[in-house]
């Protein structure tokens, strides 16, 4: 478009350009506990940290990461729930002028190897749960430190003593061996004398490497810089907290913060000082009685979580009102849910639109304004965007036909990791390829119609039917393999497994299934395995899903 006629449809007082604040993301914290020391910065299982505590804590364990030999520019592999631990972890390794690694806890050893040794990691923080599978990588990669913390260690002194005791009946404790050469526990960590004041940084720095499949195949290292999150989290507040008051907001932070998502919940959130009430699992029992108990100012999620918050046996009885603010995406949310989850706060929920490659968010609807049922809304402050030929990338397509979405911004990656050719196929110009089909009004309301390629989007979650699909293949019994995605009332689409067998061979949905289990996230095993005596193929000899899907859907050719 040559025009940008989404800034008619900015609310009053969000400006329609974006100034990035020259800052890095420790300056966040910073400043946020030398003007509200005393404010409640994390509410975790009852414990409670100030602003003024949670920087001492992150001042002590970026200390002793430097003392362990780790500086400027070392990737730090962080594996945690949401807790005070994965804050702390975060801020103290950009404290010092590292870069993070937030990994999937849910992770297998030969998900983690990948990732772990594409960034080639100098340390891992993670829980006592995961010790065994974190140490066997790290071994196997010859990672020299690995940090071990307990969901216990930020606990109330009373709950210290409980939680051991039911982890220990439960057979779920763990033994670490600890040795102080290879092996440390988290917590005395955070007796060694403090860095006091952060690394030398700029914005243009490096900041974390968050992983993604991008558009398709293995998961890549996406670099986003200081710069890139600063920018994301200005524009965030720009167009979701304009008028907000630093240390006035509630946030529950359910959404995991290893995903580009929750952090920049939690970046946000401490930008602003803000109390973040951290849930370290998806238990929406947890969730309803942390609204009832905290009162959240602003709620973030996936549709999906909006739905099973409604429909929680007592949330009825609730009073969310306190909740002001509601952000959603991931996917499109259905209307009915919209509009019940409005009448139940009395806030309205913007639908937004993002990625990894863009550090969150890039389309938003309006907080007040014009509101369009099944967009993703307009480019947020200092973003713009376009519908291109999907076939050449380049040809601008006319209003209301689809091609693919691509944006700019301050908010958009330098590139992937050590991948300079994908980097080129999806940087142009300072554009940025999504892969994902879309079309745009003459409103500049974007909607997102397709995916230029099959990513699965279930429960909230990215999921690559290659990487899933080479799984299958190496199963001795399997002869071809196809993975898409369904439509599902609950988990949003639900992944699909067709397999052909080899000739001879005989095996049934669960033993595939269990396969699967051992060599994937459990989020990313095949909930459905259709067995077929021949599979869709190209002249290519490719597997063709796009037939499997239409034939799902009871389509016609």
């Amino acid at each position: 478009m040559t025009s940008k006629p989404w800034l008619n449809f900015y609310d009053d007082g969000v400006p329609h350009t974006l100034a990035v604040p020259e800052m890095t993301i420790p300056e966040f914290l910073q400043h946020a506990a030398q003007h509200y020391p005393h404010h409640t910065a994390t509410v975790f299982m009852g414990a409670r940290l100030s602003y003024r505590d949670l920087l001492t804590h992150v001042q002590h364990f970026a200390g002793a990461l430097k003392a362990l030999g780790i500086k400027k520019g070392d990737r730090v592999g962080i594996m945690l729930p949401n807790s005070p631990q994965i804050v702390i972890a975060y801020y103290a390794t950009l404290w010092l002028g590292g870069v993070t690694v937030l990994t999937n806890p849910l992770y297998v050893e030969r998900e983690l190897a990948h990732q772990w040794g594409d960034a080639d990691i100098s340390a891992v923080i993670t829980l006592d749960l995961f010790f065994e599978k974190a140490q066997s990588v790290c071994q196997t990669l010859n990672v020299p430190r690995l940090i071990i913390t307990g969901v216990h260690d930020f606990l109330s002194p009373l709950k210290k003593l409980v939680v051991p005791l039911l982890l220990r009946r439960q057979g779920k404790w763990v033994d670490v061996p600890y040795d102080n050469q290879r092996v440390f526990a988290f917590k005395n960590l955070l007796k060694h004398p403090p860095q006091p004041n952060p690394a030398p940084a700029t914005p243009a720095d490096l900041a974390c490497l968050q992983y993604t499949g991008g558009t398709t195949g293995l998961p890549k290292g996406a670099m986003l810089s200081h710069r890139n999150l600063v920018a994301s989290v200005t524009q965030i507040r720009h167009f979701l907290l304009q008028g907000h008051q630093p240390a006035t907001d509630r946030a529950v932070v359910i959404l995991p913060i290893f995903h580009v998502y929750g952090m920049a919940i939690m970046n946000l959130g401490i930008h602003i000082a803000a109390t973040l009430v951290l849930l370290p699992r998806l238990d929406i029992k947890e969730l309803v009685t942390a609204i009832k108990t905290e009162k959240p100012t602003f709620f973030l999620g996936v549709p999906a979580l909006y739905s099973a918050v409604l429909n929680f046996p007592g949330s009825k009885n609730v009073d969310m009102t306190s909740i002001k603010v509601c952000f959603s995406g991931g996917a499109p949310m259905p209307v009915a849910v919209i509009k019940q989850f409005e009448e139940k706060t009395g806030a309205r929920i913007a639908e937004a639109y993002g990625m990894t490659e863009a550090a969150s968010v890039t389309h938003v609807n309006p907080r007040h304004g014009v509101r369009k049922y099944g967009t993703v809304g307009v480019p947020t402050v200092g973003t713009d965007a376009k519908i291109v030929d999907a076939d050449d990338g380049v040809t601008e397509m006319p209003i209301g036909e689809p091609g693919e979405l691509l944006v700019k911004g301050p908010q958009v990656m330098a590139g992937y990791w050590q991948r300079p050719e994908e980097t080129a196929a999806t940087l142009t110009d300072g554009w940025l390829h999504t892969g994902d089909i879309a079309t745009v009004d003459a409103d500049g309301y974007f909607t997102i119609v397709d995916r230029k390629k099959d990513m699965i989007l279930s429960a909230g979650f990215n999921v690559y039917p290659r990487e899933v699909e080479e799984v299958l293949y190496q199963h001795p019994k399997i002869e071809h393999a196809a993975v898409i995605g369904l439509p599902h009332k609950i988990r949003g689409e639900q992944i699909t497994a067709y397999v052909q067998l080899k000739a001879g061979e005989t095996a049934d949905a669960g033993e595939i299934r269990r396969y699967c289990k051992e060599q994937l996230a459990d989020y990313k095993v095949p909930r459905k395995v259709i067995f077929r005596d021949e599979l869709p193929m190209s002249l290519a000899g490719k597997v063709l899903r796009r037939v499997l899907r239409d034939e799902a859907l009871g389509k016609t050719p």
